[in-house]
């Protein structure tokens, strides 16, 4: 009876574990506490329920993941600049969203989205680079984010979590997914080299940071910190910079202001 009841808790485990390890939404696993508070830190919820990390551009915008729309406004708020979901304070109801025509959410092309929000807030803005910055391979950058920090979970993260993380070669990259998705240009891959250690459930939309300086948004990944397999950034490349700075001059423009 033992050896039979052990072959059933096996069999579930693994079950369990290749159920995870395929997810493609995207958890900081194996990080830190970030212990000082990001004012451009956004975490992006539904009926007040984490979904997607995001950053504060602009008094009244934030940038994501274009993956990480909602259908309906009325359910989505942002929490912003906050170190822990469950004290947070300033939350934000949105006005719309601005997502590219050319977004596959198939392919992860140009998975970027830009949320205006409902009025302007208190809190500095994370200004994005006036040009691209194409980052080396083996660069060391690092990752934030609210997602789960159990490859096996599914539980948002309190706390806001943190992990480095090293560039990757796109010719590498694409030969870890086969092309599919296939690593364009305006794509950046970064992984760590340790198991269980990297992004999951729970982080689209949020930031990669090289040097100091915001390079990418966080689009996705197969499993939850496999290191042959990193996770996918959208780029600021100089394609998406344009459209970032065309949808924020729009703004200006507006006859709202």
């Amino acid at each position: 009876m033992d050896i039979c009841r052990n072959l059933i808790v096996f069999h579930f485990l693994v079950f369990t574990f290749f159920k995870v390890t395929v997810c493609s939404d995207v958890s900081i696993v194996g990080g830190k506490d970030v212990k000082k508070a990001l004012s451009w830190m956004v975490s992006i919820q539904v009926n007040q329920n984490h979904k997607c990390g995001g950053i504060l551009i602009h008094k009244e915008w934030v940038l994501t993941a274009a993956h990480c729309k909602e259908d309906s406004y009325s359910s989505v708020t942002v929490l912003i600049g906050s170190l822990s979901l469950s004290k947070g304070s300033q939350r934000i109801a949105i006005h719309n969203y601005e997502i590219p025509e050319t977004f596959n959410k198939k392919t992860k092309k140009d998975d970027i989205m830009l949320i205006r929000l409902s009025k302007k807030v208190k809190a500095k803005p994370y200004k994005i680079p006036k040009k691209e910055k194409d980052v080396q391979p083996g660069t060391k950058c690092v990752v934030r984010g609210w997602g789960t920090t159990d490859y096996k979970g599914k539980q948002a993260s309190d706390k806001l979590q943190m992990l480095e993380v090293l560039v990757v070669d796109r010719v590498q990259c694409n030969r870890y997914y086969n092309r599919n998705p296939v690593i364009t240009k305006d794509m950046l891959c970064a992984g760590n080299t340790q198991q269980h250690r990297g992004t999951c459930l729970g982080d689209s939309g949020g930031p990669l940071e090289c040097e100091k300086n915001l390079v990418g948004v966080l689009s996705g990944s197969h499993g939850c910190g496999d290191p042959k397999k990193p996770t996918v950034y959208t780029l600021l490349s100089k394609r998406h910079i344009t459209w970032i700075n065309k949808i924020l001059k729009q703004q200006f423009n507006s006859t709202r202001f």
